[in-house]
């Protein structure tokens, strides 16, 4: 059996490698309504006010049921085990991607159907996070978590470059059926083969010889629930950034839809040699939350300036420079958590961070910009919601700072 520091180093990477090829689907699956709602309004008929009302409510259904599904499925999960649990949840989300093409065909039939997608996802992400921290040790955290993680980033960069040509050739609902079928026919097997089931055997010796941690124990303690609220933070700029930056694109700054593929791909892309860069520097310097409040304070200020511009080419660099500087907390953001979680917690304590971080800021990110813009008519106003939202996880990145030297 592999040992956490002397086992086979390419086993052992390839794990966070694959993962990230199953979160690469998940956010395909995930954001394609966002990339798909500028068809779904010519389909429709909304005017700008329609798509801020019904998008948030499409947008957030989605986080509602993600966030409950985290917070009440993953401690099931955790005990089912976390590989099997990837598969299945792969399986879930798969399914329901495939459905929307079928069934998608009213506002109402699309709201379950995210509610349902939401669900699925659920406990994706937790397990992803209990077996990177069976697999690495504390110090090489931020770069094996990131690895995953930068499969977000490279499905957003992606997605437009795949799903709005594939849209613009095929309409929308073929494309979700694509993108379910395939996803689940390359995401299950490579799981399956190459994500080992066992854990490292001086991990699980260590495990066997200390009791059961009590499940409340991290609950009371108070870095963990900041660590949340700037959680919550980075979900609501996270979330609104992806979920509108396409209609913001399309409707506020007149780029058209058959167009929007590289600008998105471009902003996007900044993000994967963020993460890439910030990981290195957290694992290096050990300063994971200093790097996040930087990082937070830098992208609030050029998501403000991207707001203030006409000019295309400054539009999509201010919010590359956006996307690249708040990479500096998703690079460390598990990491944090599996830090002040218990080892035989990490998987429930995930989901419950996950799914309060997503409650409170991804469906914060759906549901204000969408506000926002069906108040005012004025996509720039809900866009400017997210500085502030940047500004106020900066403060609490630097106040965790001061708690935790991690």
């Amino acid at each position: 059996m592999p040992t956490l520091t002397t086992s086979n180093n390419i086993r052992r990477w390839r794990i966070p490698a694959v993962l990230a090829v199953t979160v690469f689907v998940n956010y395909l699956d995930r954001n394609n309504l966002a990339l798909a709602i500028p068809r779904l309004a010519q389909e429709f008929g909304w005017s700008d006010r329609d798509v801020g009302a019904k998008g948030e409510l499409l947008l957030g259904a989605f986080f509602l049921a993600y966030a409950l599904s985290n917070m009440l499925l993953s401690p099931i999960a955790e005990q089912f085990g976390p590989k099997r649990s990837v598969m299945v949840s792969i399986g879930a989300f798969s399914v329901v991607t495939l459905l929307s093409a079928a069934l998608g065909s009213s506002f109402t039939a699309l709201l379950v159907l995210r509610l349902l997608l939401g669900l699925g996802e659920g406990v994706h992400i937790p397990m992803l996070s209990a077996i990177t921290s069976r697999w690495f040790l504390p110090g090489a955290r931020s770069r094996a978590n990131a690895l995953w993680g930068s499969g977000i980033l490279l499905s957003t960069a992606i997605a437009p470059l795949i799903v709005v040509p594939l849209i613009q050739l095929w309409g929308w609902r073929p494309t979700f059926a694509v993108l379910g079928v395939g996803g689940m026919l390359l995401s299950i097997p490579l799981v399956y083969v190459l994500v080992p089931d066992d854990q490292p055997r001086d991990r699980r010796q260590m495990d066997g010889t200390r009791a059961r941690t009590p499940l409340n124990r991290y609950r009371r303690n108070p870095r963990f629930w900041l660590a949340v609220v700037g959680g919550s933070l980075n979900a609501f700029c996270a979330f609104g950034l992806l979920n509108w930056l396409p209609v913001y694109f399309n409707r506020a700054k007149g780029i058209d839809f058959a167009q929007l593929g590289w600008p998105l791909a471009l902003v996007f892309a900044a993000g994967i040699v963020g993460i890439a860069l910030m990981a290195y520097l957290g694992d290096r310097l050990q300063r994971r939350t200093q790097l996040a409040g930087v990082g937070f304070l830098l992208a609030g200020g050029m998501v403000y300036l991207a707001c203030t511009t006409s000019r295309i080419e400054l539009l999509v660099l201010f919010f590359a420079i956006a996307v690249f500087c708040q990479s500096a907390y998703g690079a460390q953001e598990y990491a944090i958590i599996q830090h002040l979680l218990p080892a035989d917690r990490i998987g429930t304590g995930t989901g419950l961070y996950n799914g309060l971080a997503v409650l409170l800021g991804g469906v914060g990110g759906s549901l204000i910009p969408g506000s926002i813009v069906a108040a005012t008519g004025s996509f720039d106003a809900g866009m400017l919601s997210l500085v502030v939202g940047a500004w106020l996880a900066a403060a609490v990145m630097f106040v965790l700072s001061r708690l935790i030297q991690y």
